[in-house]
Formats: structure tokens, sequence, C-alpha cells
């Protein structure tokens, strides 16, 4: 028992580094003029394409460690509702920055640092980012189950 809590924390631990580093990647890659719709905060849809292709495999991997830790059990399982119950109890905030922010205007570069505080997402965009990583996390803790 003691193995799989362990095994949950780590892999929800993983992967919130692994997307804060994906994330601050992709930011210093693409940019501010790809990253936002034009002349706002809201991000934009290659942004948002390529969230969701960096929560999906953040995802797997955690799931992946998460089941190598716990060697056995429904610790993956776990991970995955964790990440749910979070990531949506997260998206209310987000929704409510996007009601604040979605005024503001962008111009020419923007730091990283002001793009965290400013930028928005698409109100659905919050709610179904926890449902694709914990899909990624259920995959990976198979990954582990296959080998």
């Amino acid at each position: 028992m003691a193995r799989s809590i362990v095994a949950v924390i780590v892999g929800y631990v993983v992967m919130f580094i692994l997307n804060f580093l994906g994330f601050v990647a992709l930011y210093a890659v693409i940019g501010p003029t790809q990253a936002f719709q034009p002349g706002l905060y809201l991000a934009s849809n290659k942004w948002i394409a390529i969230s969701f292709v960096i929560i999906f495999i953040t995802g797997t991997i955690a799931g992946l460690i998460c089941a190598v830790i716990a060697k056995a059990g429904k610790a993956p399982l776990a991970l995955a509702i964790v990440v749910v119950v979070i990531g949506l109890l997260l998206a209310i905030p987000a929704v409510m920055k996007a009601q604040a922010n979605a005024k503001l205007v962008r111009t020419g570069d923007v730091p990283s640092m002001e793009a965290v505080q400013k930028a928005y997402w698409p109100t659905w965009t919050p709610f179904t980012f926890p449902i694709i990583s914990a899909i990624g996390v259920l995959l990976g803790g198979k990954l582990k189950r296959r080998s």
C-alpha cells in the first residue's frame, strides 16, 4: 500500500516537472507570435494542439514511472484519478483567469513571466487537459504490464 502511495506521488511530481519543462521549452521554441492569437493573450490553436501532445506524453511517462515503482496493483489508475480531480479543480481558476484577461491587448514580444500571468485558454480547454493526461497515465501504466 505504501509503495502505491509513493508511486502515485512520484508519478504526479514527475508529470508536473515534465509539463513545466515542456511548456517552457515550447514557449522558447515557438515564441509569443505563434503561442497566442494575434493581439491577444488567448492561446493559439497551434499552442493548444502541441499542449495536448505534451500532456499526453508526460502523462504516459508518469503512468509508466508510477507502475514501475508500484510493481503491481492499481497505482496508475489511482494516479489517473488524482490527475482528473486536481485538473478539474485547477480548471475553475483557469476559466476565471480567462474571463479576467479576455480584454487585455498583447503587443510585441512578451517575456515568459508575463505570458504565464496573462495567458488564457478557451473555456473548454482546461477541462480537457486532465482527461487527456489521465488517458496518458493509464496507457503508461499498461506499458509496464506488457514488459
